[in-house]
Protein backbone atom coordinates (compact mmCIF):
# COMPACT_ATOMS: atom_id res chain seq x y z
CA UNK A 1 0.00 0.00 0.00
CA UNK A 2 1.41 3.29 -0.51
CA UNK A 3 0.50 6.93 -0.32
CA UNK A 4 -0.72 8.75 -3.24
CA UNK A 5 2.24 10.31 -5.11
CA UNK A 6 2.26 14.80 -5.43
CA UNK A 7 1.24 15.80 -8.88
CA UNK A 8 5.23 17.40 -8.99
CA UNK A 9 6.16 13.41 -8.54
CA UNK A 10 3.69 12.66 -10.78
CA UNK A 11 5.11 14.45 -13.65
CA UNK A 12 9.10 14.18 -13.38
CA UNK A 13 7.80 10.38 -12.94
CA UNK A 14 6.00 10.19 -16.61
CA UNK A 15 8.70 12.86 -17.83
CA UNK A 16 11.82 10.74 -16.82
CA UNK A 17 10.30 7.68 -19.61
CA UNK A 18 10.57 10.09 -22.01
CA UNK A 19 6.89 11.06 -22.24
CA UNK A 20 5.73 14.07 -23.42
CA UNK A 21 3.24 15.15 -20.79
CA UNK A 22 0.37 18.42 -21.03
CA UNK A 23 -0.91 19.88 -17.45
CA UNK A 24 -4.80 20.29 -18.09
CA UNK A 25 -6.44 23.42 -16.74
CA UNK A 26 -6.44 23.31 -12.81
CA UNK A 27 -5.53 19.24 -12.63
CA UNK A 28 -3.76 19.60 -9.75
CA UNK A 29 -6.60 20.03 -7.70
CA UNK A 30 -9.43 18.48 -9.38
CA UNK A 31 -10.77 15.33 -8.21
CA UNK A 32 -13.76 13.95 -5.72
CA UNK A 33 -11.94 13.58 -2.98
CA UNK A 34 -15.04 14.89 -0.96
CA UNK A 35 -16.57 11.62 -2.09
CA UNK A 36 -14.53 9.47 -0.51
CA UNK A 37 -10.97 8.56 -0.11
CA UNK A 38 -8.03 8.70 -2.03
CA UNK A 39 -5.57 6.18 -1.34
CA UNK A 40 -3.63 4.19 0.04
CA UNK A 41 -2.89 3.83 -4.00
CA UNK A 42 -2.29 -0.28 -5.29
CA UNK A 43 -2.22 -0.16 -8.96
CA UNK A 44 -2.68 1.73 -11.99
CA UNK A 45 -5.51 0.73 -14.66
CA UNK A 46 -5.48 0.94 -18.07
CA UNK A 47 -8.91 2.12 -20.07
CA UNK A 48 -9.80 2.98 -23.30
CA UNK A 49 -11.98 5.86 -24.25
CA UNK A 50 -14.67 3.99 -26.41
CA UNK A 51 -14.37 7.24 -28.45
CA UNK A 52 -12.75 9.39 -30.96
CA UNK A 53 -9.93 11.86 -30.16
CA UNK A 54 -12.24 14.95 -30.74
CA UNK A 55 -13.26 16.93 -27.77
CA UNK A 56 -12.18 13.56 -25.69
CA UNK A 57 -9.55 15.75 -23.41
CA UNK A 58 -12.44 17.82 -21.99
CA UNK A 59 -14.80 15.43 -21.50
CA UNK A 60 -12.29 13.20 -19.65
CA UNK A 61 -11.77 16.58 -16.70
CA UNK A 62 -15.47 17.48 -17.35
CA UNK A 63 -17.23 14.62 -17.44
CA UNK A 64 -20.97 14.09 -17.31
CA UNK A 65 -24.00 15.08 -15.15
CA UNK A 66 -24.02 11.84 -14.17
CA UNK A 67 -20.70 10.99 -13.62
CA UNK A 68 -18.34 14.09 -12.58
CA UNK A 69 -15.22 14.74 -13.58
CA UNK A 70 -12.41 14.19 -13.95
CA UNK A 71 -13.19 10.29 -15.29
CA UNK A 72 -8.85 9.51 -15.08
CA UNK A 73 -5.72 10.79 -14.03
CA UNK A 74 -4.51 11.28 -17.41
CA UNK A 75 -5.37 10.96 -21.04
CA UNK A 76 -2.56 8.75 -23.72
CA UNK A 77 -3.71 10.26 -26.91
CA UNK A 78 -3.51 8.60 -30.35
CA UNK A 79 0.24 9.75 -30.87
CA UNK A 80 1.28 8.95 -27.42
CA UNK A 81 1.18 12.28 -25.49
CA UNK A 82 -0.20 12.06 -22.07
CA UNK A 83 -2.86 14.97 -21.26
CA UNK A 84 -3.29 14.88 -16.97
CA UNK A 85 -7.14 16.03 -16.13
CA UNK A 86 -6.82 15.03 -12.41
CA UNK A 87 -5.08 14.92 -9.22
CA UNK A 88 -6.90 12.80 -6.53
CA UNK A 89 -9.59 10.70 -6.52
CA UNK A 90 -11.18 10.11 -10.19
CA UNK A 91 -14.32 8.33 -11.64
CA UNK A 92 -12.80 5.90 -13.64
CA UNK A 93 -12.10 2.30 -11.55
CA UNK A 94 -15.67 1.87 -10.05
CA UNK A 95 -16.26 -1.26 -7.84
CA UNK A 96 -14.26 -4.36 -8.58
CA UNK A 97 -13.39 -7.76 -6.97
CA UNK A 98 -11.80 -7.77 -4.07
CA UNK A 99 -9.43 -10.87 -4.93
CA UNK A 100 -8.67 -8.96 -7.87
CA UNK A 101 -7.23 -5.76 -5.33
CA UNK A 102 -6.15 -8.98 -2.85
CA UNK A 103 -3.68 -10.72 -6.14
CA UNK A 104 -2.41 -6.32 -7.00
CA UNK A 105 -1.58 -5.65 -4.00
CA UNK A 106 0.60 -8.76 -3.19
CA UNK A 107 1.68 -9.16 -7.17
CA UNK A 108 0.52 -12.75 -6.68
CA UNK A 109 -0.73 -13.85 -9.67
CA UNK A 110 0.77 -15.30 -12.99
CA UNK A 111 -0.60 -14.08 -16.23
CA UNK A 112 -3.94 -12.86 -15.05
CA UNK A 113 -5.00 -12.25 -11.81
CA UNK A 114 -8.40 -14.37 -10.54
CA UNK A 115 -11.71 -13.77 -12.86
CA UNK A 116 -13.78 -10.88 -11.76
CA UNK A 117 -16.93 -11.53 -10.62
CA UNK A 118 -17.96 -7.71 -9.21
CA UNK A 119 -19.10 -4.94 -10.51
CA UNK A 120 -20.14 -1.18 -9.55
CA UNK A 121 -23.09 -1.87 -7.32
CA UNK A 122 -22.64 -5.44 -6.57
CA UNK A 123 -23.03 -6.81 -3.34
CA UNK A 124 -19.25 -7.53 -3.29
CA UNK A 125 -17.67 -5.02 -4.91
CA UNK A 126 -15.11 -2.65 -3.80
CA UNK A 127 -14.25 0.70 -4.48
CA UNK A 128 -11.46 1.22 -7.48
CA UNK A 129 -11.82 4.98 -7.32
CA UNK A 130 -9.91 5.09 -3.92
CA UNK A 131 -7.11 2.06 -4.64
CA UNK A 132 -5.61 2.62 -8.67
CA UNK A 133 -4.71 5.38 -10.86
CA UNK A 134 -6.44 5.58 -13.99
CA UNK A 135 -5.12 6.45 -17.88
CA UNK A 136 -7.81 6.82 -20.43
CA UNK A 137 -6.22 5.74 -23.57
CA UNK A 138 -8.10 7.22 -26.74
CA UNK A 139 -9.59 4.06 -28.74
CA UNK A 140 -12.92 3.22 -30.45
CA UNK A 141 -13.16 0.20 -28.61
CA UNK A 142 -14.30 -1.58 -30.97
CA UNK A 143 -11.74 -4.06 -31.82
CA UNK A 144 -11.26 -2.41 -35.01
CA UNK A 145 -9.67 0.82 -33.88
CA UNK A 146 -6.37 0.38 -33.99
CA UNK A 147 -3.71 0.95 -31.16
CA UNK A 148 -1.00 3.16 -33.07
CA UNK A 149 2.84 2.15 -32.04
CA UNK A 150 3.35 5.46 -30.62
CA UNK A 151 0.37 5.34 -28.38
CA UNK A 152 1.00 1.58 -27.40
CA UNK A 153 4.31 2.32 -26.20
CA UNK A 154 3.34 5.83 -23.89
CA UNK A 155 0.65 3.02 -22.57
CA UNK A 156 3.83 0.91 -21.12
CA UNK A 157 6.02 3.53 -20.42
CA UNK A 158 3.46 5.75 -18.37
CA UNK A 159 2.19 2.50 -16.36
CA UNK A 160 6.19 1.98 -15.76
CA UNK A 161 6.63 5.40 -14.40
CA UNK A 162 3.75 4.78 -11.74
CA UNK A 163 5.12 1.70 -10.64
CA UNK A 164 9.01 2.58 -10.40
CA UNK A 165 8.09 5.85 -8.43
CA UNK A 166 6.22 3.63 -6.13
CA UNK A 167 8.76 0.09 -6.29
CA UNK A 168 6.09 -1.68 -7.92
CA UNK A 169 6.25 -4.60 -9.95
CA UNK A 170 4.05 -4.66 -13.51
CA UNK A 171 1.38 -6.86 -12.12
CA UNK A 172 0.15 -4.22 -10.17
CA UNK A 173 -0.86 -2.90 -13.60
CA UNK A 174 -4.44 -4.61 -15.09
CA UNK A 175 -7.10 -3.34 -17.21
CA UNK A 176 -10.64 -2.44 -16.36
CA UNK A 177 -12.11 -5.63 -17.83
CA UNK A 178 -9.93 -7.03 -14.87
CA UNK A 179 -11.38 -5.22 -12.11
CA UNK A 180 -15.06 -5.38 -13.47
CA UNK A 181 -17.06 -7.89 -15.08
CA UNK A 182 -18.92 -5.25 -16.79
CA UNK A 183 -15.86 -3.78 -18.60
CA UNK A 184 -14.25 -4.94 -21.78
CA UNK A 185 -11.09 -2.37 -21.60
CA UNK A 186 -8.80 -2.38 -23.06
CA UNK A 187 -10.17 -4.43 -26.14
CA UNK A 188 -7.60 -5.03 -28.34
CA UNK A 189 -4.31 -5.10 -26.44
CA UNK A 190 -3.43 -8.35 -24.51
CA UNK A 191 -2.83 -7.53 -20.63
CA UNK A 192 -0.84 -10.40 -20.30
CA UNK A 193 1.71 -8.68 -22.94
CA UNK A 194 1.17 -5.49 -21.87
CA UNK A 195 2.82 -6.96 -18.65
CA UNK A 196 5.35 -8.37 -19.85
CA UNK A 197 6.29 -5.02 -21.53
CA UNK A 198 5.85 -2.91 -18.53
CA UNK A 199 8.27 -5.69 -16.69
CA UNK A 200 10.95 -5.10 -19.22
CA UNK A 201 11.08 -0.86 -19.07
CA UNK A 202 11.47 -1.50 -15.21
CA UNK A 203 14.65 -3.64 -15.45
CA UNK A 204 16.03 -1.01 -17.06
CA UNK A 205 16.74 3.19 -15.71
CA UNK A 206 14.18 5.40 -16.42
CA UNK A 207 13.82 6.15 -20.08
CA UNK A 208 16.40 3.34 -21.44
CA UNK A 209 13.50 0.86 -22.30
CA UNK A 210 12.47 0.68 -26.31
CA UNK A 211 10.27 -1.16 -27.76
CA UNK A 212 12.10 -4.38 -29.93
CA UNK A 213 12.23 -2.84 -33.52
CA UNK A 214 9.85 -5.85 -34.65
CA UNK A 215 7.27 -5.51 -32.88
CA UNK A 216 5.12 -8.07 -31.33
CA UNK A 217 4.53 -10.93 -34.01
CA UNK A 218 1.33 -10.28 -35.74
CA UNK A 219 -1.75 -13.06 -35.65
CA UNK A 220 -1.98 -14.76 -38.96
CA UNK A 221 -5.20 -14.11 -40.29
CA UNK A 222 -7.68 -16.33 -41.46
CA UNK A 223 -6.45 -17.14 -44.78
CA UNK A 224 -3.33 -17.98 -43.55
CA UNK A 225 -4.68 -20.26 -41.06
CA UNK A 226 -6.62 -21.73 -43.53
CA UNK A 227 -4.01 -22.20 -45.69
CA UNK A 228 -1.73 -24.04 -43.53
CA UNK A 229 -4.97 -26.16 -42.22
CA UNK A 230 -4.79 -27.32 -46.03
CA UNK A 231 -1.02 -27.94 -46.45
CA UNK A 232 -1.18 -30.24 -43.14
CA UNK A 233 -4.27 -31.70 -44.63
CA UNK A 234 -2.43 -32.42 -47.67
CA UNK A 235 0.24 -33.62 -45.88
CA UNK A 236 -1.36 -36.12 -44.07
CA UNK A 237 -3.19 -37.26 -47.16
CA UNK A 238 0.53 -38.33 -48.82
CA UNK A 239 1.32 -40.61 -45.72
CA UNK A 240 -1.75 -42.62 -46.21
Amino acid sequence: MATPLTADRILAALRAEGLTVHEVRNWRTHNRNHKGAWGPVNGVMLHHTASGSSGIIDACYDGTASLPGPLCHGVIDKAGEVWMVGHGRANHAGGGDPRVLAAVVGESYGDRPPATHEHQGSSGAVDGNSHFYGFECVNQGDGRDPWPSAQHVAMIKAAAALCRAHEWGARSVIGHLEWSDWKPDPRGLGMPDLRTEIAACLKLSAGKWKPTPSGPAPKPSFEQRLAALEKRVKLLEARK
